[in-house]
């Protein structure tokens, strides 16, 4: 048995846990029409109105949020998924149940995925990397948290991948 065996797993909780409070900690803001997420949302959907015309950049600004708060739901619902499977197959052994390598693999792409898109949006749109809203800047604090998830999720996917000398 190699240190890796323990090792991998206790990274991956790490970094599961880390993009599911993030993402779980941000619905009440993406599912209640917050003015910060109006803001973000209404910037982006405002500039991209400029580019693919106004009815896409109007879908974006009225239903963007909620979108990509129900994909960060699901994500982190897979993320976290082992730990439920760990339960249930406590429960009645014989249950086959997704590992948890499987599930965190998965969740990774599904993060760093949404991710990708939060940090282009960031540096491409004129939303920026510090958020201005009311006067107020975030001081980056979203930009940095998705290129944290985003990183985070690309290094899930990549120690969770099955290679030849990797067991189940």
């Amino acid at each position: 048995m190699t240190m890796n065996k323990y090792i991998t797993p206790v990274i991956s909780w790490i970094l599961a846990l880390w993009a599911s409070r993030v993402f779980l900690a941000s619905l009440p803001y993406k599912f209640s029409g917050h003015p910060d997420t109006q803001h973000i949302f209404g910037t982006i959907g405002g500039w991209l109105g400029g580019i693919l015309g106004a009815t896409p950049g109007e879908l974006f600004t009225r239903y963007g949020a909620v979108a990509v708060g129900s994909f960060e739901l699901l994500t982190s619902l897979v993320l976290l998924s082992p730990a439920v499977f760990w339960l249930l197959h406590k429960a009645s052994p014989g249950l086959r149940l997704p590992s948890r390598r499987i599930m965190h693999l998965f969740g990774g792409i599904m993060a760093s995925t949404v991710m990708a898109g939060a940090v282009f949006f960031h540096l491409v749109s004129p939303l920026g990397v510090e958020v201005l809203h009311e006067g107020k800047g975030d001081g980056g604090s979203l930009f940095y948290a998705a290129v944290s998830i985003l990183v985070s999720g690309i290094i899930l996917f990549l120690i969770n991948r099955k290679t030849a000398s990797t067991p189940e």
